[in-house]
C-alpha cells in the first residue's frame, strides 16, 4: 500500500490524498461504507460502485468468522470474489465487538479475550496472533491490528491498564503479520489503533507508541463512544498531530456529516459508520439541505425528488412521498432507496470536502456545511 499527499488546506490540517491498493486507488479524504458481514446491508455491490461511488468498504473479523465462517470464505478465494466487490476492503479486528460483548461471560487478559458467540453461545478466544490468520484468510486489503476498545467513561487506571494491553498486543500483531504472507497472491496492509479513553496524556503515549511502529497507515478508536463531540474532537486533533504526516490516519466509527466534516479538517483521512445505513432503515435522511425524518406528515403529499441537487438514481427519482409510503408500509424497498441515497450523500460529502481542499476553499465552505447539513427540515 502506498499514500500520496497530494494538497493540503492552508487554514487547517484537511488534507487530499490517494492510497493505492492492490484492488484499487482511494481518493481521500474518503467515506467507507460498513459492510460487517460481508454486505452493506440492503445495497448491491453494484449500486455501491457505480451510484454511490464507494472506493472501499469494510467487513469484520469477528461477524465473518462466526458466519459464514472462514471454510468457506477460503473455498471462495477471500472476501472479494465471495462477495464480488473488486475493489479495497479494510477489515476491522473485532476488537469493537468485543467490547460491545461486556457483561455476556467475555474475558479479557494479556492471553487474548474468551467470548462468546452472539449466534449459539459457543465459546471462542480471539488472541492477536490468530486475529492476524483470521484477516490474513479473509484477505482483506487493509487490516486492523487487535485492541481494546474502553468503554465510556472510564477511570484513569482502567484506560491506562487497557491502552498498555493494546500496546502489547500491537507487538504480537506486528510479530505475526510480519512473518506470515497473504493467501491469495496480493499485499496486505496492518494498521495500529490508537487507544487511551478521553485522557490527553494517555492518547498522546498511545499516538507516539503506535507512531513507532511505521506501519504503512494509522487508527484512531476508542471514540464517539459516548463522549461529548467537543472531547473527540480535542483528541483527534492530538492525535494527528503526532500520527505521522506521510501516511493516511482512519478515525473508527466516525460519524455524522458534522463529526466527518470537522474531523477532516483535524487531519483525518478515512472514515467509517453505520449511521447512513442504520438510519436510513428508520426513515432518517441526510440531505444537501440537512436531515428530514421521512416519516412525518409534512412529505406524505411531498412528490418532489428526495434530494436532486445530489445527483444518483434513486434521489432524483423517486420522490419524498413514495419513500415515506415504502419506509411507513415496512417495505423492503424503503430500506433500499435510502440506504442508497445516505451513502450517496456520505461520499458526496467527502468528494465535496476533497475537492474545496484542492481549490483552496475547503474553510469556509466547511463552516457553512457544517451547519447546513445538521438542520432539520
Amino acid at each position: 500500500m502506498k499514500f500520496f499527499l497530494e494538497n493540503s488546506d492552508v487554514h487547517s490540517q484537511a488534507r487530499a490524498g490517494r492510497i493505492e491498493t492492490a484492488h484499487g486507488s482511494i481518493q481521500t479524504p474518503i467515506f467507507m461504507p460498513v459492510g460487517t458481514a460481508g454486505t452493506v446491508k440492503a445495497v448491491h455491490q453494484r449500486e455501491l460502485r457505480d451510484d454511490i461511488k464507494a472506493q472501499i468498504i469494510l467487513g469484520n473479523t469477528y461477524h465473518l468468522y462466526l458466519r459464514p465462517g472462514l471454510d468457506i470464505i477460503q473455498q471462495a478465494g477471500g472476501l472479494h470474489r465471495f462477495n464480488g466487490w473488486e475493489y479495497p476492503i479494510l477489515t476491522d479486528s473485532g476488537g469493537y465487538q468485543v467490547y460491545s460483548l461486556a457483561g455476556t461471560g467475555r474475558k479479557i487478559n494479556d492471553k487474548g479475550v474468551e467470548f462468546k458467540s452472539h449466534i449459539d453461545g459457543s465459546l471462542h478466544t480471539f488472541t492477536p496472533e490468530g486475529v492476524m490468520d483470521i484477516q490474513r484468510l479473509i484477505g482483506a486489503d487493509i487490516i486492523m491490528a487487535f485492541d481494546e476498545c474502553t468503554p465510556y467513561p472510564c477511570d484513569y487506571t482502567y484506560a491506562r491498564t487497557s491502552m498498555e494491553l493494546t500496546h502489547r498486543w500491537l507487538q504480537r500483531c506486528c510479530t505475526r503479520f510480519d512473518t506470515t504472507e497473504g493467501l491469495y497472491g496480493y499485499e496486505q496492509s496492518l494498521f495500529p489503533i490508537v487507544q487511551g479513553s478521553v485522557y490527553k496524556d494517555l492518547r498522546q503515549k498511545s499516538a507516539e507508541t503506535i507512531a513507532s511502529f511505521g506501519r504503512e497507515g494509522n487508527a484512531i478508536g476508542g471514540l464517539s463512544v459516548g463522549e461529548p463531540a467537543e472531547i473527540m474532537y480535542e483528541l483527534t486533533e492530538t492525535v494527528c498531530a503526532i500520527l505521522p504526516h506521510d501516511k493516511p490516519r482512519y478515525l473508527m466509527g466516525v460519524g455524522t456529516p458534522a463529526n466527518i466534516l470537522e474531523c477532516i479538517s483535524l487531519g483525518v483521512d478515512m472514515f467509517d459508520c453505520v449511521m447512513p445505513t442504520r438510519n436510513a432503515r428508520n426513515g432518517m435522511l441526510f440531505t444537501t439541505e440537512g436531515i428530514l425524518n421521512i416519516r412525518n406528515e409534512k412529505w406524505r403529499d411531498d412528490f418532489s425528488p428526495i434530494d436532486e441537487s445530489l445527483g444518483g438514481y434513486v434521489s432524483s427519482v423517486y420522490s419524498k412521498a413514495y419513500l415515506r409510503h415504502l419506509i411507513k408500509s415496512n417495505e423492503m424497498l424503503g430500506a433500499q432507496i435510502a440506504s442508497v441515497h445516505n451513502l450517496t450523500f456520505y461520499l458526496w460529502l467527502v468528494a465535496e470536502a476533497r475537492q474545496k481542499i484542492i481549490t483552496g476553499e475547503f474553510r469556509a465552505w466547511k463552516e457553512a456545511m457544517v451547519k447546513k447539513v445538521m438542520q432539520r427540515l
